[in-house]
């Protein structure tokens, strides 16, 4: 086996695509928006290529997505070959025990086992809601403020809003709730919703259900997978997205990872 710096999209494409739900965000990171931002290492065995990692540079931090669903030990052999490339630090997305590999190399902050949810096109049923809108840069102010108050550790990219798929809902013109996108790569018909959010005075009532059900609605005639991540302890978001007809399709664990000296 041997680790190979990967540069060809079909090939690395035609890897993840054969366990696409668990991929959907390596997957939109091909698009060429995102391209640039990325580095692939992938395991070959006996000329074939069997795992892929990915390394998406965001805000001076690179994110590494380690996951499998093949053998746990490929996946493992893979990231101590690439281990003497990686930086000293890391915030990764990891196949459970994936993380045994660097366990040597490097000190681990977890910050949960997550869920990968896929939306069920068969069970989804939801009706328009027209009290919910499209979100622009007119409302980028008033996003922020909701963000700030709610969500404070969420990671917002607002080059995002140009997709034209943020929904908010607003009461007495306040912006309350906003459901939107981490990954829209519309030519792979791939969408992953995030920054999904509703202020603290208003939650239980079913708003998040509202913005999310209206982006779903839109997306669907566009896009082949709609997923998007959750903690598994967040049972009032599990709650919500089985309600839209959001299914398990995966889990992974979220740690950050810094080089011990």
């Amino acid at each position: 086996m041997r680790l190979v710096s990967l540069h060809d999209r079909p090939v690395i494409a035609a890897l993840l695509e054969h366990d696409a739900p668990l991929h959907l965000y390596a997957l939109g990171d091909l698009d060429d928006v995102f391209w640039p931002a990325t580095l692939w290492y992938g395991l070959e065995i006996d000329g074939a290529l069997r795992q892929v990692l990915l390394g998406y540079l965001a805000e001076a931090r690179l994110v590494l997505h380690a996951l499998s669903a093949g053998p746990p030990e490929e996946l493992q052999a893979l990231l101590r070959l690439a281990r003497p490339f990686l930086p000293p630090q890391i915030y990764a997305h990891m196949t459970p025990g994936a993380e045994a590999a660097l366990a040597g190399h490097y000190a681990m902050d977890y910050h949960g086992r997550h869920h990968k949810l896929l939306l069920d096109r068969q069970a989804f049923a939801a009706s328009i809601d027209d009290a919910v809108t499209t979100l622009d840069t007119a409302d980028l102010a008033d996003m922020l403020a909701l963000y700030a108050a709610s969500y404070p550790g969420n990671w917002f990219d607002a080059r995002m809003l140009a997709t034209g798929l943020y929904r908010g809902l607003r009461i007495d013109g306040q912006l309350v709730s906003i459901a939107g996108v981490h990954v829209h790569a519309p030519d792979r018909g791939i969408a992953v919703l995030g920054n999904i959010v509703t202020h603290p005075a208003h939650r239980g009532h079913g708003l998040a259900t509202r913005v999310t059900a209206r982006l779903c609605r839109d997306l669907l005639p566009q896009t082949r997978w709609i997923g998007l991540n959750v903690r598994a302890d967040n049972h009032a978001a599990l709650a919500c997205y089985r309600r839209l007809g959001f299914a398990y399709a995966a889990e992974y664990d979220e740690i950050s990872l810094t080089l011990r000296g």
